[in-house]
């Protein structure tokens, strides 16, 4: 983001907080309790935004007494207390730029991930469980908190699909980078010839939309099933039929959940799910309206890959939007993903 974008959005956020303000202390504000906890909510947002912006108007106002200063009397302790300041407004740059980097409206949202293997039997399900590991790492070490909400084995290894919700701050504005295709190239360890193979899984996110978002859904569209909890979710997973799959009949959408405590928590879990996934849906399809009338097109299918690692003959994981490379493929499949998560993310924000 360019310096004239950033004044633009802070000034910006500025307004949005000076309006949501005034509504607080209006007489029927806390008549709707969540919508208004949820407007509280982004109050606390905005005024983070604009007291960083107000520590970086302080800090170079101290900035230029020093220089100032400098300029009459050359002094030790003038010198370094430019250097904290100069210091200091890199930090509050950083912080800025990072704020600013979520201005989607469900960027604060909490992150339906989905991990789908592609075709390829063992090989496919294997990789799609190497990456079911990487994202928890990388949830692990940004203080992200994810809870397995289904999770299918594959026969010999790795996964068939799993679906993790994911919770912290920005959780759905982190993990939206992530979203599409991701293409592994390796020596495979299912292959007695010990031949390179091709694999692919698809990685979809989506926000956990919230009680405040109206979705209609009507219960003769719904078809609701039982079965016994088979997944990996610990401790907690219950043996009886308390799993819970959930079929939206005009649609197909087929949602399940088997790692709460009770078959009523299953049922509300994978209700919300299906509730973000229809959300999609239509937000989807007013994008595709959109686009149609601007005569865009976009690349569907296994070929489109967002990101490839390879293990052989060299290793590389390169990111195909952002051209961003790295030959550290162990760091990566450990977690180590902000570097390709920042760069879209500053990628897409230039083109707003």
């Amino acid at each position: 983001m360019n310096i004239l974008g950033a004044v633009f959005e802070i000034e910006k956020k500025k307004n949005d907080l000076q309006n949501l303000t005034e509504l607080t202390v209006k007489d029927d504000f806390w008549t709707d309790y969540k919508k208004a906890q949820k407007t509280m909510h982004k109050i606390d947002e905005l005024r983070d935004v604009v007291e960083l912006d107000n520590k970086f108007t302080k800090k170079i106002e101290e900035m230029r007494i020093a220089l100032d200063l400098l300029r009459e009397e050359s002094d030790f302790s003038i010198k370094k207390e430019l250097e904290r300041n100069i210091n200091e407004i890199e930090k509050l740059i950083s912080e800025t730029e990072k704020r600013l980097l979520f201005k989607d409206p469900y960027d604060s949202y909490p992150a339906i991930l989905n991990i789908h293997p592609g075709a390829g039997g063992t090989e496919s399900h294997d990789w799609a469980e190497m990456l079911l590991r990487m994202y928890i790492r990388w949830m692990d070490n940004n203080k992200l908190n994810y809870k397995i909400t289904d999770y299918l084995s594959g026969e010999e290894a790795g996964v068939k699909n799993v679906t993790l919700t994911v919770y912290g701050e920005n959780a759905y504005g982190l993990l939206k980078s992530e979203k599409g295709i991701h293409r592994l190239v390796r020596i495979s360890p299912f292959d007695s010839s010990k031949r390179r193979h091709t694999s692919f899984a698809a990685v979809d996110v989506i926000p956990l939309i919230e009680d405040d978002v109206e979705i209609e859904i009507d219960k003769d569209d719904l078809k609701i099933e039982t079965f016994r909890s088979t997944g990996a979710g610990g401790q907690h997973v219950n043996v009886t039929d308390s799993a819970v799959r959930i079929t939206h009949i005009p649609t197909g959408i087929i949602v399940s959940c088997q790692n709460e405590r009770s078959q009523s928590m299953n049922k509300e879990t994978a209700m919300k799910i299906l509730k973000s996934k229809l959300h999609e849906i239509e937000m989807k399809k007013k994008m595709d309206e959109i686009n149609g009338i601007r005569g865009e097109k976009k690349d569907i299918g296994w070929g489109s890959q967002i990101r490839s690692y390879i293990l052989q003959p060299y290793q590389m994981v390169k990111d195909h939007r952002t051209d961003i490379e790295i030959g550290d493929v162990n760091s990566v499949l450990n977690g180590d993903l902000n570097i390709f998560i920042n760069s879209f993310l500053k990628k897409s924000i230039k083109k707003t």
